[in-house]
C-alpha cells in the first residue's frame, strides 16, 4: 500500500514553492489542479524524504480506507514512524482520513504532506481541517520564474498555457483538448456537483468567454442556457475546485466611487484557448491583450501564494469607466498592456487613481524595450517587471 519514492531529477523544473521550511514544524496541506505537478514536487524537491507517502489513486487503498480509516494508521504503527513527514496524495477522497491524521499528528509526532485537486469535498463532509496545525499551499502552473530565462516562451505560455505536461509537450493542442473534454467535467462528476454534465459543459465554454472580466451572471446565464442560480453555484465551484479565481474590486477610492463586482480568471491560458476552440493566439491578434493580461495576473497570484501568503491582490474599475487591472496589497497599482508603444490612453486609469492618493506606486507593464518613468508612473517591459517582483523589489 505504501508508494516507493524515487530521486532522480533528471528533466526536473524546480518549482518556486517551498515547503521544506514549513514541515519541519507542521502539517501542509498542498492543493491544486491536476497535472500541475504536485506529484513531481514531492518526489523530486522535497529536501527531507517522506518516511512513507500514500496514494488514494490506487483504487485498492482508497478502498481499504473507505471500509477502515484506520488502515493508514495501522500501517505506520506497524512501521513505528514517529518524527517524520508522511505523504497522502487526493486526501479529498476519503475525508474520514482527516480525523486519523489529526490522531497521528499528536501521538507521533508527524507532519502531513496532504495533497488534492479540491478541499471542497473536505469542507463539505464538515471534517477537522486539523484545527490551526496545518498550513495551506497551492500549487501554480508553471510561472514565468520557474522557466526563465532559457525555458519560457510567451507565444508558448499563452497558447499551450503552463500546465507542464502541456508546455513541454510537441503537441500541446492534444494534451489540451484531453484536459477540457474529460478532466474539467470529471472533476465536477467525481465532486457530485451536478447531474447535468452537458450543460455544466456549455457553461465552461460561456465562462471561459468572459475570462479576464466582471462576472456577469445573467448574461453568462443565457448564453449557458441555465437558471441564474446555477451559474452563481457553478462560478464556486470553480473557484473550490481550484479551476479558477476570482478577483475582487478595490473599494477605498472615494473621489471615483468604485465597482464592487468580482472578475474572473481560470487557472491557466491554454485551458482557456481549448474551451474557447480558439485558433493559435497571434500577437496582432483581438485576444492578445487578453491573454497577455491573464499571463500576468497568474504571476502576481503565484507570487502571493508562493512567497507573500498575506498579500492581497483587487482590481480598479470607476462607475465613470476608469480602471486599473491590479492593485497589490492596496499600495501598488499595475496596469497591463500588450502594446510595444505605449500612449497616453494607456495611462488613463493609473493617473485616476494616483488622484485619490491611496497608493505608494503605479506601474505599467508593457512589451517595450526599455524601462522609463512618466508623469510619476514607471512603465515597465513585462520581464523586468516580473524580475522585481520575484526578487521582492516591487
Amino acid at each position: 500500500m505504501i508508494i516507493a519514492m524515487t530521486s532522480g531529477t533528471e528533466g526536473y523544473i524546480p518549482r518556486s514553492l517551498d515547503l521544506d521550511h514549513l514541515l519541519k514544524t507542521r502539517t501542509v496541506m498542498l492543493f491544486g489542479p491536476r497535472q500541475t505537478g504536485k506529484s513531481s514536487y514531492i518526489r523530486y524537491q522535497l529536501q527531507e524524504p517522506p518516511a512513507a507517502a500514500f496514494s488514494l489513486l490506487d483504487q485498492r487503498l482508497l478502498l481499504a480506507t473507505l471500509s477502515d480509516p484506520t488502515r493508514i494508521r495501522q500501517e505506520i504503527e506497524a512501521r513505528d514512524i514517529r518524527d517524520a513527514v508522511v505523504v497522502i496524495d487526493e486526501i479529498q477522497k476519503n475525508p474520514a482520513l482527516m480525523d486519523e491524521v489529526h490522531l497521528m499528528i499528536e501521538e507521533r509526532n508527524i507532519r502531513f504532506l496532504l495533497t488534492g485537486s479540491s478541499a471542497r469535498s473536505l469542507k463539505r463532509a464538515g471534517v477537522s481541517l486539523l484545527g490551526g496545525r496545518g498550513s495551506d499551499r497551492r500549487m501554480h502552473v508553471f510561472s514565468w520564474h520557474e522557466l526563465q530565462p532559457h525555458r519560457f516562451d510567451l507565444h508558448r505560455a499563452l497558447n499551450a498555457g503552463l500546465i507542464p505536461s502541456h508546455y513541454l509537450a510537441e503537441d500541446p493542442d492534444e494534451g489540451l483538448g484531453a484536459y477540457v473534454d474529460r478532466y474539467l467535467t470529471e472533476e465536477i462528476a467525481a465532486e457530485g456537483l451536478t447531474r447535468n454534465l452537458p450543460a455544466f459543459a456549455r457553461f465552461l465554454e460561456t465562462a471561459a468567454a468572459a475570462n479576464a472580466q466582471m462576472i456577469n451572471y445573467t448574461n453568462i446565464a443565457r448564453d449557458a442556457q441555465v437558471a441564474r442560480q446555477t451559474v452563481v453555484q457553478w462560478f464556486s465551484v470553480l473557484t473550490d475546485t481550484l479551476l479558477a479565481f476570482q478577483l475582487p474590486g478595490y473599494t477605498a477610492s472615494r473621489k471615483r466611487k468604485a465597482i464592487e463586482t468580482a472578475k474572473f480568471y481560470f487557472f491557466d491560458p491554454g485551458v482557456v484557448r481549448a474551451l474557447r476552440r480558439l485558433p493559435v493566439v497571434q500577437e496582432n491578434s483581438a485576444d492578445f491583450g487578453e491573454f497577455f493580461e491573464h499571463f500576468i495576473f497568474l504571476e502576481l497570484r503565484a507570487w502571493i501564494d508562493y512567497r507573500s501568503p498575506r498579500s492581497r491582490l483587487h482590481y480598479w474599475r470607476s462607475r465613470s469607466g476608469f480602471e486599473v487591472d491590479f492593485i497589490l496589497d492596496e499600495r501598488v497599482a499595475i496596469e497591463v498592456t500588450s502594446a510595444r508603444n505605449v500612449q497616453d490612453k494607456h495611462l488613463r486609469g493609473l493617473r485616476a487613481l494616483m488622484e485619490e492618493g491611496l497608493i505608494t506606486r503605479a506601474v505599467l507593464v508593457c512589451r517595450d524595450d526599455r524601462p522609463v518613468r512618466r508623469d510619476g508612473i514607471d512603465i515597465l517591459p513585462w520581464e523586468f517587471f516580473l524580475g522585481q517582483l520575484w526578487s521582492g523589489k516591487l
